[in-house]
C-alpha cells in the first residue's frame, strides 16, 4: 500500500491534540489509570498508517517465499488470541538480514528474515512475537513518543527525510521501530510474553533459549549488529528472569520444530545466497569485478530474490553500465513491485542515460511508497522544468526537511521560488523619519544574500499622493539598509500599508538537477 501523506496528516493533528489533552483512562492490557494519550481508535489508526511505512523503511517486505508470510502470521495470530487486549494485530515478514523484531502502535508487529534464520522452533517464533505483541498491548511505545510526537507530527509526517548522501536513504519517522524501551517495558514483555506462550500452549523453554541466542548474538556478532539490538538489549539479567519465569510458567508444551523447519525450508536454503550478497555489497567499493561474481553466485542460487538482482544494479551503476543497471533494476521490480528503493535507484540510472521522462516515472512511483529528499529534490527538478511553481515548492520543501548538502540545496530551491512569488515573507521594509525627510528601512529576514530589491511606497497626507519605487542591489541574510524617499511631510505616524516589497531574489545560480 503507497503511503498516503495527505490521509495521515488530519490524523497526526489529531494525535497531537489527544496528547494534549488532560485527563486518565483505564489501560486495557495494565489495569492501571494513566493520562489519555490516544484512544483505542485513534492508536489503532496511527498503526495502521505507519505500518506500510514502517515496512519500507525495514528493508520491504520478503516475498520470496510467501508461505513464510502466512505461516508466520498465523502463529501470532495463535499467540495474539490470549493477550490481555484486543487489537487488530497484523504480523508480517521484513526483507533484512538483521536479527530484529518490532512493533507499532495498533498491534502491528515486524520480524525480520534475518532473525528466522535464527530460531529453532515455533515456540522461538512464538516467543519473539508475544514480546513485541506486549510492546503493543501495553503502551510501551507511549512514553517513548511522548516528547517527539508533536513535533515529528507537526513536521508533515514524512518519514524518509534522514541523511541524503544515499538516494535512498531513509529514517523511521518516529523511530517506532526502533524505541529505546526501558529495563521495566522488556521485564514486562518478557514476563507478559512467556505468559501468553503458556496460554498458547507453547512450551515456555523457549522463550529461555530465545534469549540465549539473542544474548550469544550481541556478544559474537560484528559491531554492526549492536544497533540493533538498541531496541530490545539482551542482558544476562533478562535471561536470568526468564529462567526464574519458568516456575509459574512451567515448560512442556509444545514446541513445534519439524513443522517450523518444513515452513522456513526456503529462507534456511537461501541463507548462503543471502551472505555472498552481503559479501557483494561490503566488496562492491573496492573490488566491483568480485562483487559482481558473488552477487551473481547468488542469483544463481536463489533467482527470485529482487534484493540480488538490486545490489547487481548497483554494482554495475559504480562502474558506468547504467544501461545493464536499468535492466537489473528492472529485474527486481518484477519480483517486487511495491519496494520504493528499487525505483529510486531505476530513476537514477535512468538519469545518467538521458532518459529523463522514464527517471521521472520511477520517482514519482518510488515516493507514492515512500518519500524520500532523493526523489522529492529530483521531481521539484521537473516540476519547474515543466513551469509547475506549485509542485516543485512542494517537493522541495519536502526534501528540504532532510540532513546533508541536498537537503540544504532543496530549502534554496524552494526559498528562491518562494522569494519571488511573495518576496515579502522574506524582506520587510518600513517607513521612518529622519530631519523630516521620510526613510524606508529593508531588512533581508531570509538566510540568503537577496538582490535586486524593489520596494513601493505610496502615501496620501493632506490631499498630497507621493508615490515612489526605490531598488536596493543587495543585502545580505540577517541585514539591513536604509534608503531615502525623497519624501518630507510633516507627519507624526507612518502606515504599514504604505509600504509594498514588490520584488527580490536570492543572489546566484539556480541550482542545478
Amino acid at each position: 500500500m503507497p503511503f498516503d501523506q495527505a490521509r495521515f496528516l488530519p490524523l497526526a493533528a489529531l494525535i497531537v491534540g489527544f496528547m494534549l489533552a488532560p485527563g486518565c483512562a483505564v489501560d486495557p492490557g495494565s489495569a492501571q489509570r494513566e493520562p489519555i494519550l490516544l484512544t483505542t481508535e485513534d492508536e489503532i489508526a496511527f498503526g495502521e498508517e505507519r505500518f506500510p511505512q514502517q515496512q519500507q523503511v525495514s528493508g520491504g517486505l520478503y516475498t520470496v517465499d510467501p508461505a513464510v508470510s502466512r505461516y508466520v502470521a498465523s502463529v501470532g495470530a495463535r499467540v495474539a488470541a490470549v493477550s490481555d487486549r484486543a487489537l487488530p494485530y497484523e504480523f508480517v515478514v521484513v526483507n533484512d538480514g538483521t536479527p530484529n523484531a518490532w512493533a507499532l502502535p495498533g498491534g502491528k508487529v515486524g520480524i525480520h528474515r534475518g532473525l528466522l534464520v535464527e530460531l529453532e522452533n515455533e515456540a522461538e517464533l512464538a516467543a519473539v512475537l508475544g514480546h513485541e505483541l506486549v510492546h503493543a498491548a501495553r503502551k510501551h511505545w507511549r512514553d517513548q513518543i511522548q516528547g517527539g510526537v508533536q513535533s515529528e507530527l507537526g513536521d508533515s509526517g514524512v518519514a524518509a527525510l534522514a541523511d541524503d548522501s544515499n538516494p535512498a536513504a531513509v529514517q523511521p519517522g518516529l523511530g517506532l521501530a526502533n524505541l529505546n524501551y526501558g529495563r521495566n517495558a522488556e521485564r514486562e514483555s518478557d514476563y507478559y510474553g512467556m505468559k501468553y506462550l503458556h496460554a498458547a500452549g507453547y512450551d515456555t523453554a523457549a522463550a529461555v533459549t530465545v534469549q540465549e541466542k539473542f544474548v550469544d548474538l550481541s556478544d559474537r556478532r560484528q559491531s554492526r549488529w549492536q544497533r540493533r539490538f538498541r531496541s530490545h538489549p539482551p542482558s544476562l539479567e533478562r535471561l536470568a528472569n526468564n529462567r526464574a519465569a519458568l516456575n509459574e510458567f512451567p515448560p512442556g508444551g509444545e514446541l513445534g520444530t519439524a513443522r517450523y523447519q518444513a515452513h522456513m525450508a526456503t529462507l534456511l536454503r537461501d541463507r548462503d545466497a543471502y551472505d555472498l550478497a552481503e559479501q557483494a555489497q561490503r566488496t562492491a567499493r573496492n573490488d566491483p569485478a568480485a562483487a559482481a561474481r558473488l552477487i551473481d553466485k547468488a542469483i544463481s542460487q536463489q533467482p527470485r530474490e529482487a534484493l540480488f538482482h538490486s545490489i547487481g544494479g548497483d554494482i554495475l551503476a559504480s562502474l558506468g553500465h547504467h544501461a545493464d543497471a536499468v535492466r537489473a533494476y528492472g529485474k527486481a521490480i518484477e519480483r517486487d513491485p511495491d519496494y520504493f528503493a528499487y525505483y529510486v535507484r531505476r530513476g537514477l540510472a535512468h538519469e545518467r542515460l538521458g532518459e529523463q521522462r522514464l527517471a521521472r516515472e520511477d520517482l514519482a512511483r518510488s515516493n507514492s511508497l515512500l518519500p524520500t529528499p532523493f526523489a522529492s529534490y529530483r521531481l521539484g527538478g521537473y516540476a519547474l522544468a515543466d513551469g509547475d511553481r506549485a509542485e516543485a515548492k512542494r517537493q522541495f520543501q519536502v526534501a528540504g526537511r532532510s540532513r546533508g548538502g541536498l537537503g540544504a540545496a532543496a530549502r534554496a530551491a524552494y526559498v528562491r521560488l518562494d522569494l519571488e512569488d511573495a518576496p515579502w515573507k522574506y524582506v520587510r521594509a518600513g517607513l521612518g523619519t529622519d530631519t523630516g525627510q521620510i526613510v524606508l528601512r529593508i531588512v533581508n529576514t531570509s538566510d540568503y544574500p537577496v538582490a535586486d530589491i524593489v520596494v513601493r511606497v505610496e502615501m496620501e497626507i493632506d490631499g498630497i499622493t507621493s508615490y515612489r519605487q526605490l531598488r536596493m542591489k543587495h543585502l545580505d541574510p540577517g541585514t539591513y539598509d536604509d534608503l531615502e524617499t525623497g519624501i518630507y511631510r510633516g507627519i507624526t505616524s507612518l502606515g504599514p500599508d504604505w509600504v509594498t516589497v514588490a520584488r527580490a531574489q536570492i543572489v546566484g545560480a539556480a541550482p542545478g538537477w
